[in-house]
């Protein structure tokens, strides 16, 4: 279809798309945005869970010891509510970076 129009189809090269080895320039700056938006949500989500299980090793503490944020537990609420806005966080941010990223490379051509 695209040799009815005149154009050549472009070579092989040009349709390798590497996610752990991007191309230079626009890919790769691409995927570190990526890289670094995965990154913060698995610390988020993963290690914080971790490092206060390694903080809190005592089993024998009742509810009431447990610190409150809001009236609600700690764990209860980082789990029930700051995952959920730190999602719609790095979702924001991620969509600024890129849009950021896409303007200033539409403005080099």
């Amino acid at each position: 279809m695209s040799q009815a129009n005149g154009q050549t189809p472009p070579g092989r090269e040009d349709l390798r798309v590497n996610f752990f080895r991007p191309r230079p320039g626009f890919m790769r700056k691409e995927v570190t945005i990526i890289w670094v938006t995965l990154a913060a949500w698995a610390v988020a989500t993963f290690g914080m869970p971790i490092y206060l299980a390694i903080i809190h090793n005592d089993p024998t503490r009742t509810l009431a010891e447990v610190p409150y944020i809001f009236g609600i537990p700690a764990y209860f609420w980082f789990s029930g509510q700051f995952l959920i806005l730190w999602f719609i966080f790095l979702c924001f941010f991620f969509n600024v970076l890129i849009d950021w990223l896409s303007s200033s490379y539409r403005r080099r051509r």
